[in-house]
């Protein structure tokens, strides 16, 4: 099992590659990360993993599966899970499945996986050896592992200077006020409805009054008002919130991809016929601008009381 980062969607990962039936192992590579739950940590070290470089992790992940022969090898299905397994693919020339939700080992192995955006799910058959397949984010339970951190292996992957093309120079940090979208118990969200850049002040004081964090659709990233660090959506941020608060979006499936893990949604919308209200579970058919600063007023009002 490839780990590219600790948390929720691990662990996530974990209760997945747990039910194929066999051990676990980790693969990490950069900075150590704690691992509990599985048999061995591998741990690539050296100066090419000082930052990311998804060729190179492939290739140290390629070496691996070479010395130890796993029956598979699966990543979550973040950005970075992805792209390191499809690299990894790309280099055993073997087919890949990317965002599994059940997964049987055999030869070929049965996987479902998601497709078009959450709106199909698609069972196939999987060849190669070893099986490589990435886990879709928030549709497998997570499981809470217990036990000591695993015991590191450490070892240097051979590498060329090929695989440190590409590689993350620079990280400019997101200004989320301190609450990650994707970690966020509460995410209120406003698409084109906002009007402007300005018109997310009201979705700002309110995801504050909440303690949330502030999201957006595609269309108000590719008109520049926010940065694509906000965006929630298939090629955006996928998120798991207790709620979810959509203004002005109409709900199309690269959304619903994204935010499909929450567990409730309110919609705002001024057309009650909006693809989003099929998905919502409580839905206000009003002017955004409107609604919100009411909701806000109210949630003032009732802790000053």
């Amino acid at each position: 099992m490839y780990v590219d980062e600790s948390g929720e969607v691990t662990q996530q990962t974990l209760a997945f590659a747990r039910a194929l039936g066999e051990p676990i192992y980790a693969f990490t590579a950069g900075d150590p990360l704690s691992v509990s739950g599985v048999e061995r940590i591998h741990h690539a070290e050296g100066e090419a993993f000082a930052t990311y470089a998804p060729d190179g992790i492939a290739r140290g992940l390629v070496e691996l599966v070479g010395a130890h022969r796993p029956s598979a090898v699966v990543a979550s299905g973040t950005p970075r899970g992805n792209e390191v397994l499809a690299r990894v693919a790309a280099i055993r020339d073997q087919p890949l499945a990317a965002n599994c939700v059940d997964a049987s080992l055999g030869d070929p192995a049965q996987v479902t996986r998601v497709r078009w955006g959450g709106s199909l799910l698609e069972e196939a058959t999987l060849h190669g050896s070893p099986k490589l397949m990435t886990v879709q984010p928030h549709a497998v339970q997570a499981e809470a592992t217990g036990g000591e951190e695993a015991a590191v292996e450490r070892f240097e992957p051979e590498l060329s200077d090929s695989d440190l093309v590409v590689r993350v120079q620079e990280r400019v940090a997101a200004s989320t006020g301190g609450v990650s979208l994707a970690d966020a118990k509460v995410v209120v969200s406003c698409g084109r409805g906002a009007g402007s850049p300005e018109g997310f002040g009201i979705i700002e004081e309110l995801a504050g009054l909440l303690g949330g964090a502030v999201g957006c659709s595609r269309a108000v990233t590719m008109a520049g008002w926010r940065p694509h660090t906000d965006q929630v959506g298939q090629t955006g941020t996928k998120i798991a919130p207790d709620i979810y608060i959509a203004c002005g979006i109409s709900g199309a499936t690269q959304h619903m991809a994204g935010c499909k893990g929450a567990k409730a949604i309110l919609a705002v919308n001024t057309d009650p016929e909006a693809p989003i209200l099929a998905s919502a579970d409580y839905a206000v058919i009003g002017d955004l601008h409107e609604v919100v600063p009411a909701i806000s007023a109210e949630l003032r009002k009732t802790r000053a009381g």
